[in-house]
């Protein structure tokens, strides 16, 4: 049975945050979004389908979770969120993660999606030890 790695294309654009039931939990270095990545520790799993049953409820429930501490960071922030948008593509990178991205009506990219548009916006460290301890909290 293969072992679980997370795909090294995350830890270009994101730093860990949590280690939850099933999920490795990641922070988007993006400061234009709140913004966390849900990573099923399933070796091998690039789609939904790949998720035992029993997996698939957890990570809806972990996607819940992840939702209420996006919205924390953005009030945190003083820029509560106006929707959350939650998406597994894989388009980039198969390995199965969902993304859970605060939106406002003002982000500059409203109302289309945020995946491949414009540049990331690096996190100050200070602003990351922040989100990570909120985050650690949630």
């Amino acid at each position: 049975m293969a072992e679980f790695v997370v795909d090294p294309a995350f830890a270009a654009g994101s730093v860990f945050a949590a280690d939850w039931p099933l999920c490795d939990v990641r922070l988007q270095d993006d400061a234009r979004f709140p913004w966390l990545i849900l990573i099923p520790r399933v070796a091998g799993a690039t789609e939904l389908e790949h998720l035992p049953v029993s997996d698939r409820a957890v990570l809806m429930e972990e996607t819940i979770r992840a939702g209420e501490i996006v919205r924390a960071l953005a009030e945190a922030a003083d820029r509560p969120i106006d929707k959350l948008n939650v998406a597994a593509l894989g388009n980039v990178t198969a390995q199965l993660h969902v993304h859970v991205v605060g939106r406002r009506r003002d982000d500059g990219l409203w109302p289309d999606p945020v995946w491949g548009r414009g540049s990331a916006l690096a996190r100050d460290p200070a602003a990351t030890a922040r989100a990570l301890d909120l985050i650690d909290l949630g």
